[in-house]
């Protein structure tokens, strides 16, 4: 089981849904996922959905107030959110965002990088993020689409501490392992496809990606055969938020 109790700084935390339709949305990846949606209340009104999986918290679902195009947000643990935003100005970055306090769960910043990718800064108080992680229904992976990967590079080495390794692919579209705190690989990043926008895109494990392909309909790309024996597609819910499957090999 990919039961978490911490992570560590520069680590995949969490996966945050932005969904106008918060109904529609529950029902779509509860049909994917199995997962469970657990509405909380906000104070003031509202409500904040958590994701469960056998009572997990795997991901969540924000339904904005104002209008924002259907999302994933992905989201990093750091040590300190408010010095990892000011950081990430200096190092041509923009805080869309905070820092601020998620009541007593964290606090948390929406940052975007200088080639235009978003992501979020997490620091754990009374929340770690996702409570499981790689097993089938649960987050497993990230990848990151660039424009400009030297850029990218060179900014989340200074920030995150992360690690680069090309690999080879054989003459095919270039891609990059990254690797978090002790060189363990968590992410991925591509160039940008032509009218691709910069973007983060989140990976949840599935049992078969053919059978999950059969349930949600054609899929934005794939599905392909990567290295570790397994099969990855790339989908676009009912809302219009994309993310991707894997049915292959993962950590514990």
């Amino acid at each position: 089981m990919g039961k978490r109790s911490e992570y560590t700084r520069g680590t995949f935390s969490y996966a945050e849904l932005v969904s106008p339709d918060a109904e529609g949305s529950k029902a779509f990846y509860g049909g994917v996922f199995g997962w469970h949606a657990d509405d909380q209340p906000l104070p003031g009104g509202g409500s904040y959905t958590m994701f469960r999986l056998d009572g997990d918290t795997v991901a969540g679902l924000h339904q904005p107030g104002e209008q924002q195009p259907p999302a994933w947000l992905v989201y990093v643990t750091v040590a300190d959110v408010d010095a990892t935003a000011s950081r990430a100005g200096e190092l041509g970055g923009a805080v869309l965002a905070g820092p601020f306090d998620v009541m007593e769960a964290g606090r948390m910043a929406v940052v975007a990088d200088p080639t235009g990718a978003v992501f979020g800064a997490w620091q754990a108080r009374g929340s770690i993020g996702a409570e499981r992680v790689n097993d089938p229904g649960c987050l497993t992976w990230c990848d990151l689409a660039s424009p400009d990967p030297d850029a990218a590079r060179a900014f989340y080495e200074q920030l995150l501490g992360w690690s680069f390794e090309p690999v080879d692919t054989g003459g095919g579209p270039p891609y990059t392992l990254i690797a978090g705190a002790g060189g363990i690989n968590q992410a991925g990043m591509r160039p940008t496809q032509e009218g691709e926008p910069a973007n983060w895109m989140p990976y949840f494990t599935v049992e078969s990606t053919d059978d999950t392909i059969a349930r949600v309909g054609e899929p934005l790309f794939g599905p392909m055969d990567v290295p570790n024996g397994g099969r990855i597609a790339a989908m676009r819910d009912p809302q219009g938020a994309v993310f991707a499957v894997s049915d292959g090999e993962v950590d514990d």
